[in-house]
């Protein structure tokens, strides 16, 4: 019988920190997180904001670092897998597993295409073809030209854009080709440091602003803080506001979606998961709360007054990165220095998350397919890349708006409670206890074994219950889609359930070898 290859680790604990950061730091920290933070309340955000944190994001991470290593024992790097490690006597669960490999893959395809826009715009910043728009129209023209939605002054098609697309998939491919060591944990190790140090300039230059309208005194760098974190207590009544914050927690720390499964399965069973999974989580949130929380929104406020801010706190996370920042720093000294450095920024936070997006259809084909890393990469990349394809061009009829819902949003708490249910209720807490502190360098508080067995299931059954109640008919129906974007968005759909009932009939393939090789 053929021997299994041996599976790749990680080479240092900086490494798999860093990596983890990486997934989890990305677009969503400096963009998603002010916006819906300054649009939610202010700091009243900040109250539910934090309790999901703790009762909901943390223990996550926890399970989720936990859940991977003790698959990774089994040679299992993904949910099907490891589910099944779990769950051996239910036949049925490792089919669960699935959304662990169809979410970041489904994510994968539309972040890819977005991530490139942010390292052209850093090209246009630096060369200066951007930094002479100081007019909002005209930035959003540009905007709108580069994505390929208009033919204007700027862009006449989607040709630049494409470009920068295939310059940001090759590159994705190069990082996830040379392996988790010689790939992932090389480039995070470099680009989450040179991420918080372009952070910092951006942050220290955004409070050093002052008052550049003299006919509005206050509109100052201090009532810029304070309209961002200033508590409103009476929306936390809004129970949108609290879906809102559990919401952001999973956006923010990547749980839910399979990536950390799969980055922590590359542990060895004595690696510590406890201080590693809580500083992965801590970079994260120094990364959005005090980076992401000190420069968009304290610059807008600073630049357009209280008013015109409300309205760009709840504009589209792409108009505030690419049509509000960018007239915000063009009005600066070093507009092109400002520009490229913020810009660079969004592209490092996007890089370091999508090459773990790739990562867990990767670790599926290598660990139960017993295929080489090569052959692995060259068939990701092949079936992403036609994938990817829709989102581009049809970008204006809705349909990265429907996979981020699907793959990003919705599968993203159903993914979650899962887990939690497998880890807490059929692990079995006292089991799933001892695995947490295996080889660990810090004991978890007590009360975490009551919150990961109750209070994280029950808020998660809350978010989805509320969900059900609250969205489920009118986004099945399609109530606030165009009726010109609808045939996009049930092909889109049609599009998700063949890719996941293709992903299904591959892990049932893979068992059946499994059971070949007397494996399973």
């Amino acid at each position: 019988m053929k021997s299994r290859k041996k599976r790749d680790s990680w080479g240092s604990r900086f490494g798999i920190i860093m990596a983890v950061a990486g997934s989890a730091v990305g677009l969503g920290n400096f963009l998603r997180f002010p916006a819906k933070a300054a649009s939610n309340g202010g700091g009243a955000f900040m109250i539910p904001y934090f309790i999901s944190l703790v009762l909901l994001g943390i223990p996550l991470m926890w399970i989720e670092w936990t859940l991977g290593r003790y698959g990774g024992g089994f040679e299992h790097g993904t949910a099907p897998g490891i589910f099944h490690s779990i769950w051996r006597k239910n036949r049925f669960i490792k089919y669960f597993g699935v959304i662990g490999i169809f979410g970041p893959l489904v994510i994968f395809i539309y972040y890819t295409f977005i991530e490139s826009w942010t390292l052209a715009y850093s090209l246009f910043s630096l060369v200066g073809k951007s930094t002479a728009i100081t007019d909002r129209t005209a930035m959003q023209a540009f905007l709108k030209g580069f994505q390929g939605l208009e033919r204007n002054q700027f862009f006449n098609g989607i040709g630049p854009a494409y470009l920068f697309f295939l310059v940001t998939f090759g590159l994705n491919i190069w990082v996830i080709y040379y392996g988790i060591k010689g790939g992932i944990e090389r480039l995070c190790k470099v680009a989450m440091p040179l991420l918080f140090v372009f952070g910092l300039f951006l942050m220290v230059r955004v409070m050093t602003l002052g008052t550049p309208d003299p006919a509005h005194p206050a509109w100052n760098i201090a009532n810029g803080f304070g309209f961002l974190w200033n508590t409103d207590f009476s929306a936390l009544k809004s129970a949108r506001v609290w879906l809102e914050a559990a919401g952001q927690i999973f956006f923010t720390l990547s749980v839910g979606i399979g990536v950390i499964l799969t980055y922590a399965s590359y542990l060895s069973k004595g690696d510590d998961v406890v201080l590693s999974g809580l500083t992965a989580a801590g970079t994260n949130e120094v990364a959005e709360v005090i980076l992401g929380g000190s420069i968009v929104i304290p610059a807008a406020f600073v630049f357009f007054g209280p008013v015109e801010v409300q309205s760009i706190a709840r504009s589209s996370v792409f108009n505030l990165g690419f049509v509000t920042m960018p007239l915000i720093l063009n009005r600066l000294p070093l507009a092109e220095l400002l520009g490229f450095l913020w810009f660079m920024l969004l592209f490092l936070a996007g890089i370091t998350s999508s090459v773990s997006l790739a990562q867990p259809a990767i670790a599926f084909l290598e660990d139960e397919f017993d295929i080489s890393r090569r052959r692995a990469v060259t068939l990701f990349s092949i079936a992403a890349f036609v994938l990817c394809q829709p989102g581009i061009f049809f970008l204006g009829r809705g349909v990265v708006d429907e996979l981020d819902f699907w793959g990003g949003t919705f599968f993203l708490v159903v993914f979650a409670t899962i887990e939690t249910i497998l880890f807490a209720w059929v692990f079995g807490m006292e089991e799933a206890w001892d695995e947490i502190h295996r080889g660990a360098d810090m004991h978890v508080p007590r009360i975490y074994k009551w919150i990961i067995k109750y209070i994280t299931p029950f808020f998660l059954f809350a978010i989805l219950g509320l969900w059900f109640w609250q969205e489920w008919l009118p986004i099945i129906f399609m109530k606030a889609v165009p009726p010109g974007n609808r045939p996009f968005i049930l092909g889109t759909r049609a599009g998700l359930c063949v890719l996941f009932l293709t992903l299904a009939v591959m892990v049932k393939l893979a068992w059946r070898r499994r059971r070949a090789r007397g494996t399973q």
